[in-house]
């Protein structure tokens, strides 16, 4: 007599699919959409400036280090998928993974604000500060709100970890996930723009 023996494995928590679109991510995107307004204006004031500018940038002695500003933006590229693993990993009930990939992008956008940080320091010690010339007033600013704004994610992404930290989500936990990824991915596209803005357009 043959006894079937039954292997249990540890039930995934449910999926949390909303039927609409939740509150949260609504006010997300109302609120990304006057930051992209936002971002839009400093573009503004840079294609003005650069436009009345015999040369851009400025001959003024200052070296930019061409491939460390490429490596570390593709740092904060990269840590955009990473943290769309996350969302889906949790949107399947992966909790374990989800978080790890919260690490792995944390880990990420924190390289390239240390990487900003360090930037900063080097040419304001070269003598190279926002008050030098207009071009240095715009790298100074639209650097700064934007190393803001990733400094904000990474809390953003520390208050997301604290809230996994439990055995078990809830439906709201998807939300929040979700609503942080919509603004980490903001973050990313907007350094693309600024990066090309600084570091590769030159008056021809």
């Amino acid at each position: 007599m043959t006894q079937a023996l039954s292997v249990e494995h540890p039930a995934r928590a449910p999926r949390h699919v909303a039927d609409r679109p939740p509150l949260l991510a609504v006010g997300v995107m109302i609120w990304l959409g006057s930051e992209l307004m936002f971002f839009s204006g400093l573009f503004a004031a840079y294609f003005t400036i650069r436009a009345h500018a015999a040369t851009w940038p400025p001959l003024d002695g200052a070296h930019l280090d061409y491939i460390q500003a490429g490596i570390f933006s593709v740092v904060l590229l990269v840590s955009s998928p990473t943290f769309q693993m996350g969302v889906w990993a949790q949107e399947r009930g992966e909790r374990r993974r989800a978080v790890s990939w919260i690490v792995v992008s944390f880990l990420l956008g924190a390289a390239f604000l240390g990487n900003t940080l360090y930037e900063w320091n080097d040419f304001a010690g070269s003598h190279h500060g926002p008050a030098l010339n207009a071009y240095w007033s715009l790298f100074f600013v639209m650097t700064g709100i934007h190393g803001l704004h990733v400094a904000l994610g990474l809390v953003a992404m520390i208050f997301l970890l604290g809230r996994m930290g439990g055995k078990s989500g809830d439906p709201g936990e998807t939300n929040v996930f979700q609503a942080v990824g919509y603004y980490w991915h903001f973050v990313d596209f907007m350094w693309i723009g600024i990066f090309s803005c600084l570091f590769l357009l030159k008056t021809g």
